[in-house]
């Protein structure tokens, strides 16, 4: 295929959920279900398409915009204005575009059973938040990764509040209020960027232009903490963690996956696209408190959930600690502690994925979640056992689990890192431990012991349409495991550009004497950036 169809297909990708919406919200609500998952599978067949693809032509990553597909066009036409609908994909979007698109055709599934109420929207909003989704993890103008950021928010403030449970208005509103406060500071950030950036234009959301901007340390530092700030609380980050065990609690199952697996990794994207290459003097500056912020949310998040009794709040502070590892693997400004940050996004998504996954099939069962009202499990569910005790494992960092590869990679990089202490590697492996208690604690308690409650007697097994959810997710646990150089391979590619860039800018490597001459094709004029740039690509 040539580059100009398959850049035609990832912005056709981003906006294929939307087909179903009007669709849905025209017919029966008995057909919703079924005309948003056919949707839903659009954007993850082009999603396989344009992996495949990538993987084909990723040797040839445009030498300007170091992305292997590039697509940009005048959006806003006003005088002065510089704002283009500009979308990219390299080795760290690729997997989080595929990722995204695995997770959502899973999550309308299992709704199929647990949703009994206002199917139409529901199913509308998930569509909405999937084109979101996507689009924030292409864009590549300002002003189009703010909108897909903030579009997010919306329908799923609304899951949260129509379907999730008895407190869903607090959480909802807990949610929307944490992530719209940060969000605005951040838009603060690029208008002021916008305005500074490029003295041949009134205002810019050129990405690159922003990149080339070199904002005093001064200003920088502002802008930076402005990004940071909005990223943290998606991340998220302590102390601005407080609203995610709630959130998850009160949203419905499918709401919880998508929380943990997708909208969680915006934060920490945010912070490998935008924080790092656009303000590296600032996050070099700063690279001691967040550090010092995600090993206490490692620590901190492992030790509430120890003593969680409902296991969906468990799996909620669970996340806390596992994201602290990713932000830790950030600002190590290693090249292993990078790649291992990216990795356990995905490892992250796919094994916390199926934790909730699994908590709704054992909710929609016994309408409890309380670990006490559940013992002597794996005689009466024994294939339910096993998937339980596979997620776990892979959650625990088990080698031989994807779990294991991120952890060990972000943790060996904050060891050998020449910008933070290595001390932090110490305190993060108490993390990896701590896990091991209570994920392992809990199972003993759910699975083993006397089936003497006769509530749990007379459950059933998982049924054929449940252990098709799981296996994707189990068989990517295994394969990322095992194998993980395919998906390092294009990771490394990436992330190693950006942790270079970030090292060059503070002086701690040498810059490269001179660029290579390299001929690409002419940009508009609106889109001319200096030949230098090269952030995200080989």
């Amino acid at each position: 295929m040539s580059k100009e169809l398959l850049t035609t297909l990832m912005n056709v990708m981003i906006f294929a959920p939307m087909i179903g919406v009007p669709l849905i919200l025209a017919m029966k609500k008995e057909s919703a279900k079924y005309v948003a998952f056919l949707v839903s599978l659009i954007p993850f067949a082009l999603s396989i398409i344009l992996l495949v693809q990538y993987l084909a032509t990723s040797a040839n990553a445009d030498a300007t915009t170091g992305m292997v597909f590039f697509s940009s066009f005048k959006w806003i036409t006003l005088p002065g204005f510089d704002v283009n609908f500009t979308t990219g994909m390299d080795g760290i979007s690729v997997h989080l575009i595929w990722l995204t698109t695995l997770i959502f055709p899973i999550s309308i599934y299992f709704s199929w059973a647990s949703i009994e109420k206002y199917e139409k929207p529901y199913y509308a909003l998930l569509l909405t938040l999937q084109v979101g989704v996507l689009g924030f993890f292409l864009a590549l103008d300002m002003l189009l990764f703010y909108i897909f950021f903030e579009m997010v928010l919306i329908p799923m403030y609304f899951i949260i509040g129509i379907w999730g449970g008895k407190d869903r208005v607090y959480a909802s509103l807990k949610f929307f209020l944490y992530t719209l406060i940060g969000s605005l500071l951040m838009l603060v950030a690029i208008i002021y960027a916008g305005i500074h950036a490029d003295k041949a234009f009134v205002f810019t959301t050129d990405y690159y232009r922003i990149l080339n901007a070199n904002f005093p340390i001064e200003i920088q530092t502002w802008l930076f903490l402005a990004f940071a700030a909005s990223f943290a609380v998606k991340v998220p980050l302590f102390p601005v963690h407080t609203w995610l065990p709630d959130a998850h609690v009160q949203a419905p199952t499918a709401g919880s996956v998508i929380l943990a697996a997708v909208l969680l990794k915006m934060g920490t994207y945010g912070l490998v696209r935008f924080c790092l290459p656009l303000f590296p003097e600032a996050a070099h500056n700063w690279a001691d408190v967040f550090c010092t912020l995600s090993v206490i949310g490692i620590i901190y998040g492992a030790m509430a959930a120890m003593v969680q009794t409902d296991v969906k709040k468990l799996v909620a502070y669970s996340s806390v600690s596992h994201m602290g590892f990713v932000v830790l693997g950030i600002f190590s400004f290693t090249k292993e502690g990078m790649s291992g940050a990216v990795i356990q996004m995905i490892g992250h998504g796919i094994a916390t994925g199926a934790l909730f996954l699994i908590v709704g099939m054992i909710y929609d069962r016994r309408h409890t979640r309380e670990i006490k009202d559940f013992q002597g499990l794996a005689k009466q569910m024994p294939i339910f056992t096993l998937l339980f005790m596979i997620t776990i494992f892979a959650s625990v960092g088990l080698p031989g689990l994807n779990g294991f590869v991120g952890e060990f990679l972000i943790i060996m990089g904050a060891g050998s890192s020449l910008v933070i202490s290595k001390a932090y590697a110490f305190f993060a492996a108490t993390g990896v431990i701590i896990a091991a208690v209570y994920l392992l604690w809990m199972f003993r308690r759910m699975m083993f012991g006397q089936l003497d409650k006769k509530e749990n007697q007379e459950l059933k097994d998982l049924n054929g349409r449940e252990v098709a959810l799981l296996l994707p997710l189990i068989a990517l646990m295994f394969w990322m495991g095992f194998a993980p150089n395919p998906f390092l391979k294009e990771i490394n590619y990436s992330s190693d550009k950006i942790v270079e860039h970030v090292l060059e800018q503070n002086g701690i490597i040498a810059k490269p004497l001179s660029a290579p001459t390299v001929n690409t094709p002419a940009l508009p004029q609106q889109m001319q950036i200096p030949a230098n740039v090269n952030i995200g690509g080989h």
